[in-house]
């Protein structure tokens, strides 16, 4: 199993410090990859109709993972880089293609992209994106990112995007893997029909009978899972032997990635948080 570290976003403030710190902490502790959550727009959730009812406010900053992975990939060797997860349907396809293209090619092919739908509209309005059809656009968009990843002249023409005899230049050297998150039927549906791997995240109970869903909706399919990942993103496994634990049960259960958490457990400084992947890493790396 491959074991990662989910950066602490949320709690650093927007620190450029912090993501190098932490970007070289991952590999030089042993971790196999550094995920990072996405958003580009924060909004007030006040007085708002419909209500939002994501997690995240316009006081939580967070890093665009292309970037932040590609000044990371410059200073490492190693490490993997995931997306957990981009949200897809409010970006234009083909630039996510070129951006996720260059960024593998430039890392090493380092790069795997999770997607997902999102929960707030006020940051597709302000991307000029349809938040109403975004499960569509993203069954669509992920069609069209391996296409144009491919083929040396595109035709396309789908609902929602269009290419007359274009290309991509420099193309990646593989098919870059795209791996779905959410939390949602229609998002298990997504990942059990078009991803590589799932990327789940909740408590321990929520997060195996997601994985057991996902599998027999693919077993439904007639699809063949052997190479299929399974990600479970930590986000309530607690201290760090409670998240070892945690990560060993995932592995016995058949994941094939652990993400370590350390947001939500009161860390106040970058210290703080590296002495908890440092801990982490004793128990589940070291051994």
């Amino acid at each position: 199993m491959k074991y990662g570290v989910v950066y602490p976003q949320t709690e650093l403030g927007g620190d450029p410090d912090a993501v190098r710190q932490i970007g070289l902490a991952t590999e030089e502790l042993g971790f196999d990859y550094l995920l990072a959550y996405d958003h580009v727009v924060g909004a007030v959730h006040a007085d708002r109709e419909p209500k939002l009812w994501g997690p995240y406010t316009e006081h939580d900053p967070f890093h665009d993972p292309f970037v932040m992975f590609a000044y990371l990939a410059g200073m490492t060797e190693r490490i993997e880089f995931a997306s957990g997860v981009l949200i897809l349907p409010q970006r234009q396809t083909v630039l996510v293609a070129k951006q996720a293209a260059d960024l593998d090619l430039l890392s090493g092919e380092r790069f795997r992209m999770g997607v997902g739908v999102g929960w707030n509209y006020v940051e597709y309005d302000a991307l000029g994106q349809d938040f109403s059809t975004r499960g569509r656009r993203a069954d669509e968009q992920i069609e069209y990112l391996r296409t144009l990843w491919s083929e040396d002249l595109v035709d396309w023409t789908g609902e929602f995007d269009a290419m007359d005899r274009g290309t991509l230049i420099p193309k990646p050297k593989r098919q870059i893997p795209i791996w779905i998150g959410g939390f949602s039927p229609a998002a298990f549906r997504r990942g059990a029909e078009l991803g590589d791997g799932f990327m789940y995240a909740g408590d321990e109970g929520r997060v195996f009978r997601a994985k057991d869903d996902v599998v027999a909706r693919a077993a439904e399919n007639g699809r063949d899972m052997t190479d299929y990942g399974h990600e479970w993103v930590g986000l309530r496994a607690g201290d760090p032997q409670n998240a070892a634990d945690a990560a060993e049960r995932w592995r016995e259960a058949g994941g094939t990635h652990f993400a370590s958490v350390s947001m939500g457990q009161g860390l106040d400084s970058i210290e703080a948080h590296l002495d908890y992947f440092s801990n982490i890493a004793e128990r589940l790396i070291s051994e």
